[in-house]
Order: C-alpha cells, then structure tokens, then sequence
C-alpha cells in the first residue's frame, strides 16, 4: 500500500470524524438541552485524560508491530509483547472503568454543578461512561497493532463508520427511546462494544499464530522492561502535553454549572480547530527536521524552519484573527441559538488567540524533536501548569469562563514572548528575533489590523443566520487575503504579485 494512500486515508478519515462532532453539537442542543450537553462535554474530557494512564504503550504496540512486519522483530517475541500489554490494558481499563462507576455518585453529587438534570440520571450516565471509556481506551492496543501493520485504509474507513455510529446513528436512538443522557450513553456503550470486537477480531488476524513446536511464551513482563525507556518517555510527553491542554476543561467541570461548562465547551471546541488545522503541518516537519540533523545540513533545517513557521502564521493567524474578530457572527451562523453566541463568543475570542500563539510556539519544540533533547519542552511545559492551575482555579471562581479565557490567553502570550524567546537563544542565539519578526509579527500583526477594522464596519445585530453567515464570510476572506499577501513564502507562488515580493 503506497505511503500516499495511507496518508490520504488517515487524514480524511480524521476530518470526516472531527467535522460530524462539530456540525452536530447544534441538534445536541436542541435536542437535549445545554445541561445535557455539558455532561457530553465532560464524557469527551474524561477520555482525555485517560491517556494518561497508557504509559506510550500504544505507540510502543504500534512501533513494534511495524518492526515486526518489516522483519526486524521474531514472531515468538512479537507474540510475547502483544500478549503482556494485553494483560496490562485490561488490568487498567477494569481498574480505571471500575474507579469511574464507583465514584460516579461522588462525582454527581460533589463535582458536577446540575440545575436540572435528576441526581440517579447523572449517576447512571456516569458509570456508563466509565464502560465506555474503557471500552475506547482498551481498543488502543488493538488500534496499534492495525497502525504498526500499516491497516490506514482499513483503519480511515472503521473510523469514518465509528464516528458516524457514535455522533450520527445515536439520534436514531434517542428518537425511539428519548433525548436523555441515560440513552445517549447507552448507545455510545454499545457502539464503544461493536468497535472494541472489531478491533479485537483484526488484531486476532494480524498476530502471527504460535508453531506447534513453539515452546510456551509464559507472561514475563522482560519484553516490555526492554522497551520502557522509550515509553515512558513518550508517555511523560504526552502526559504534560494533557495537562497543559485539559487542566482548564478539568477544573471548570467543577465550578460551572454544567449548561454554562456546555457553553464553554462550544466555544473550546470551535478554537481547538487552530490547533487541528495547523497539527498535520508539525507532523510533516518534525521527520524532515530529524533527517536535516542527522545529516548536518544546518543551513537547511533553518531554511525548512523559517518556511513552515510562515506556513502556520498564515494558517494559525487566519484563523485566529477571524474567530476573535467576529465569534458571535460564526456561534450563531452555526447554531441559530442567540443565548449560547452571547455567552461562549468571549471564551471563543480569547481561546483564539492563545491557540494562535500556541501553534507558533510550538517550533522550538520541533528543533529539539531534530536534537533529540526535549528537555527545554519539558521544563518550559512544567512551569506552564504550575502556572496556569492556580491561576485558573482563581479566575474561575471570580470570573467563570471568560476569566479562564484571558489566563489561557495571557500564558500563551508569555510562553511566546519569553520562553520561546529563552528556548531559540540557547538552541540557535541570534535566531529568535529575525523568526518573530519574519515569521509572526510581519503576517500577525496586519492581519489582526485588517480583521479589526472589517469586523467593526460589519458588526451588529443579526437578522437571521445568513446574515451572520455574510458577516463572518467576509471577515474570514479579508483575514486570510491579508495573511498570504503578508507571507513571503506565500507570495512567490501568488500570480500577480511580483511587485510584492521581498
């Protein structure tokens, strides 16, 4: 199977998962209401933070299964490690899933903030969430095995057919049995049961089957002590990375009452797609970076490293310039509901931003990636949470939702301006301000100008959600006309812009 192909099917696979999610959150609104909707909202957040307690074994299946089917890896070892990870993920997916239904009273009496919702309702939505969420996150280790064998085609079409199950198929349900929490999770049990056997069933194919000459492999944990270094490493990564990313979700899941958590979740949401958009860009860098270093072409890799920083400014600045420009006009064109744009348009504007900056200030983290040293990423993500939980918890409790949103801003402001700043002198000296100036400040700052002004001179009460449609559509196109006319790199390859090239 070409890597072309592969590639194709993984990201539209990924889109067409993300973008059912997203368009359908208005019909879960409508349908069940904003509370109902935070306690979905929260069931997305757990699955987050379950990661955690994968440890990098997932990668470490999938980077095995692949050594394994390139010849690199004996069939009696493969077998060995395939069958103790086993053994792990279901000691952690009946501890964690068996904590979750335990604690779901606790957790519907003394965290959640309801209003509506009754008590027991919350109490069985919540135990079947802990199913759930063992379920999906058992079916890790299944996943790895299609992944490390190279399955993407496989693997983008059962996804496309999940999503579809999960976020589509589940109205068929609540139509015969009713718009509750109960019946909504009930369904995503049962559609997190079917994906769990179908997983299980291809990795049961793509395991190699034991000789009968083959000695008995036993179920010591050798196999995986071997290779923990390099999960745990991974693993560590990743757990900082949740932190920084979903302590805010975790807290406010606490503080708000669950239809305002709803709200703000919307608005997360709409601003993580920043974040979605400019992620596939890193991942093409990131390997390219590695082979520039190991083959000391210096020179190179700070040419690559200034063309895709200018690539994810425009992207990343478009994007973040027309979502805090005009967030009411894009909440409502999208959902029609006035109450929920009024309330989640000030967390979209300043959750924008910070996803802006964050985007950008990722690039350091991708020439230690090449180094093979993140130690810098680490500590600079470290001093991140220590910030950022106790101002969070503060800003909650004085200002909701859009107090997070301004601390979430303000981090990401001094993470770019100063550790970025810190990180470049001690990997490149004399590098940080040349690629803020070329790279950021140069397509950030008129694009911002440009979004001001349009959206102040269209700016105003919506008759209908075509009107806000218009409005936002407009202030995107100026957006993003602004910022490739800004890029360098952008305008060598516009038509009709020689007399703006540098």
């Amino acid at each position: 199977m070409s890597l072309r192909l592969n590639v194709a099917a993984n990201y539209a696979s990924q889109l067409y998962a993300t973008l059912i999610g997203i368009l359908l959150i208005p019909l879960y609104l409508k349908w069940m209401g904003a509370e109902a909707y935070g306690l979905i909202a929260f069931f997305s957040m757990l699955q987050s933070w379950f990661i955690v307690l994968d440890l990098g074994l997932t990668l470490t299946i999938a980077r095995e299964s692949a050594r394994y089917f390139g010849g690199a890896l004996a069939p009696r070892d493969y077998r060995h490690l395939y069958r103790v990870l086993s053994l792990f993920f279901v000691m952690v997916a009946l501890i964690g899933g068996g904590a979750l239904v335990a604690l779901a009273p606790i957790i519907a009496q003394r965290w959640l903030n309801l209003q509506q919702l009754p008590i027991q309702d919350i109490v069985v939505a919540l135990q079947i969430m802990g199913a759930c969420v063992a379920m999906r996150w058992m079916g890790g280790l299944y996943r790895g095995v299609a992944t490390g064998a190279e399955r993407f085609v496989w693997l983008g079409g059962f996804n496309a057919l999940v999503a579809t199950l999960r976020f589509a198929a589940v109205f068929a349900s609540m139509a015969l049995w009713g718009y509750t929490p109960k019946v909504f999770f009930l369904h995503q049990m049962a559609v997190a049961a079917l994906e769990l056997g179908i997983l299980y069933a291809m990795a049961r194919r793509l395991v190699p089957r034991p000789a009968a000459s083959d000695p008995p492999i036993g179920w010591s944990f050798a196999p995986v002590a071997m290779r923990l270094r390099f999960s745990l490493t991974i693993a560590f990564t990743s757990a900082v990375w949740i932190f920084v990313t979903q302590i805010d979700k975790l807290i406010l899941s606490g503080l708000l009452p669950l239809a305002e958590y709803g709200f703000f979740m919307v608005a997360v949401l709409v601003a993580g797609g920043i974040t979605t958009a400019t992620g596939p860009i890193g991942s093409a860098l990131l390997p390219r970076l590695a082979r520039l270093h190991a083959e000391g072409n210096h020179g190179e890799i700070l040419r690559i490293y200034h063309r895709f920083a200018q690539l994810v400014s425009v992207v990343a600045g478009s994007l973040m310039v027309t979502l805090a420009s005009c967030p009411e006009s894009l909440l409502f064109a999208w959902t029609g509901d006035r109450e929920l744009s009024r309330v989640a348009a000030p967390v979209l504007r300043l959750y924008a931003i910070g996803n802006g900056l964050l985007a950008m200030s990722a690039f350091p983290f991708y020439m230690q990636y090449a180094r093979g040293n993140l130690r810098y990423h680490l500590i600079g993500n470290v001093g991140l949470i220590a910030l950022l939980i106790p101002g969070i918890v503060f800003a909650a409790l004085r200002f909701g939702g859009v107090g997070v949103g301004w601390v979430w801003m303000g981090m990401n402001v001094v993470y770019l301006f100063g550790w970025v700043a810190f990180v470049h002198g001690r990997l490149e000296p004399g590098l940080h301000v040349e690629w803020i100036q070329r790279n950021v400040l140069t397509i950030m700052v008129p694009t911002s100008l440009v979004g001001l002004v349009v959206a102040v001179l269209h700016h105003g009460e919506f008759l209908s959600r075509w009107t806000a449609l218009v409005d936002f559509a407009l202030v995107s196109t100026a957006c993003i006309a602004t910022a490739c006319v800004a890029s360098t790199e952008i305008r060598r390859h516009l038509p009709g812009t020689r007399f703006l090239r540098g």
